[in-house]
Order: structure tokens, then C-alpha cells, then sequence
């Protein structure tokens, strides 16, 4: 059953917050739509380590909730946002389902929109950035997946953050509109290749990518970390958090 983040919002503030000197800091959430979105708000919202969650909106939202909050962001460009303050952010790149009404007032962040947004971050104080970037199943090259891919992520590390923390996770290849019968012919003719990709590459359950970033934020040390596909996967297959302190580098 899908979910919608207001009402993970909602769902999130029904336990007791914990006094604030027993949280840490203020997470900011960019990009709190679709499924993975929705379920890193309601894992990391609900659990109240934190003490205040922000989630960025485009449209201002009546949510009156307490510990949990939407924060105005006005039109591009980032660079002219009023700066806010946080300890921990999560920007995730999931575009909102449009069959929830509210998701569309969330803001979404764009993939090039990733510089300009960890400038503005590092520049709110924040100190631990993660970031989940859905990519096509068995697209990525072997080189890049347990590095840096790209111009735009080496920048982000230039921030200066404390903690990056990168996590790849495979998607369902997206169901393609074909305007003539040979373009369906030509699809369908290397759709095989979809059946080439290892099952260490193949999409997992957006509660258990959102459950990697949790205990990634608990345990990671300082630095840059990336979770490459397989990582992935085979976190999401049972024992969650030895997998995450292997990768990681930390005892479990």
C-alpha cells in the first residue's frame, strides 16, 4: 500500500519527543516524495533522534505537528534561499506520485540541482549529508559504482562536510511510451537485456533502502561513503546492520 508523507508526518508525532537534549541536532528531509521518500520521513521522522525535522515544501502546507515542520522554499536559485538550520540532511531524487495531492505541494529536487543545494546545506550548518540516487538497473559502469560518478558529487564532497553518504539503488526501468510499432518491435527486441542484469543489481524495496540510510546516519565515521548496488541488495536480504558496519568499516 503506498504511502503518503503527510500522513507519515502525522504518523511520526504520535510517540513522545524525547527532551531536546537527549536528540541530536535538526534533520532537514529535500525530496520527501514517492515511496522512498515517504518511507525515509516516516523511519527517520518516527524516530524521534532528532530533535526537529524539516521537510521542504513549494507550497506552504497546514500541518501543525509537533517536532515536524515544512520549510517554504522559494523558486530557483537555491543560492538565494534564506538560510535555515540543520545538523543532518537528506536529499532524496524520487519524483512525487501524482496521485497524492499533497506531495505535490513537497519540493523535488532535480539531479542538477545537486551542487547549488549541498552548497546551500553545508552553509545551514549542516554537518552529515546523505543522498540516495536511484539509478537503471545494470546501467552504472563496474569504475564508478563504489566511487564518485560524477563532476556534481566531487563538488558536494568540496562542500566540507563532516559525513557524505552516497547510496546507489537500482530502479525499475520506466515504462516507455512508443509513438509506432517498430519503435514497440525495437524495445521489445532489447528488453533481453533487462534478464542480463545480476540479481545483486536488481531494485530493492524502498523500506529497506530507507532503513540502510538509518543505520548508515547511526553508525557511519567521518568521511565519504558510498553504497554501490550490490551493497545494496545484499543489505536488504537480512542481516541489515553487519553489512552496514562492513562497509562502513565499523565493528558491528
Amino acid at each position: 500500500m503506498s504511502l503518503d508523507p503527510l500522513q507519515a508526518l502525522h504518523a511520526a508525532n504520535r510517540a513522545v519527543l524525547p527532551v531536546a537534549s537527549d536528540a541530536f541536532g535538526t534533520l532537514l528531509i529535500a525530496g520527501a516524495t514517492g515511496a522512498l521518500g515517504a518511507e525515509l520521513l516516516r523511519r527517520l521522522a518516527g524516530s524521534h533522534r532528532h530533535a526537529h525535522t524539516r521537510v521542504l515544501a513549494r507550497e506552504p502546507i497546514r500541518d501543525g505537528l509537533r517536532g515536524v515542520e515544512t520549510y517554504l522554499s522559494p523558486a530557483p536559485p537555491i543560492a538565494q534561499w534564506p538560510l535555515t538550520s540543520a545538523h543532518t540532511a537528506i536529499v532524496a531524487f524520487d519524483p512525487p506520485r501524482l496521485y497524492h495531492d499533497r506531495e505535490r505541494a513537497l519540493w523535488v529536487p532535480e539531479p542538477s540541482d545537486l551542487p547549488e543545494l549541498a552548497r546551500w546545506l553545508r552553509a545551514c550548518g549542516v554537518q552529515t549529508l546523505a543522498i540516495v540516487q536511484p539509478h537503471d538497473q545494470g546501467r552504472l559502469p563496474e569504475a564508478l559504482k563504489r566511487g564518485l560518478a560524477s563532476l556534481d558529487e566531487q563538488a558536494v564532497v568540496a562542500c566540507g562536510f563532516e559525513r557524505v553518504i552516497l547510496v546507489r539503488s537500482a530502479r525499475k526501468p520506466v515504462n516507455a511510451k512508443f509513438a509506432n510499432p517498430l519503435e514497440r518491435l525495437a524495445a521489445w527486441m532489447l528488453s533481453v537485456v533487462r534478464f542480463m542484469v545480476p540479481s545483486s543489481e536488481q531494485p530493492v524495496r524502498a523500506s529497506k533502502v530507507a532503513e540502510l540510510v538509518d543505520v548508515a546516519l547511526r553508525i557511519a565515521p567521518p568521511g565519504v561513503h558510498v553504497a554501490a548496488p550490490e551493497m545494496v541488495w545484499q543489505a536488504a536480504q537480512g542481516d541489515m546492520p553487519g553489512v552496514a558496519a562492513r562497509w562502513l568499516g565499523v565493528s558491528g
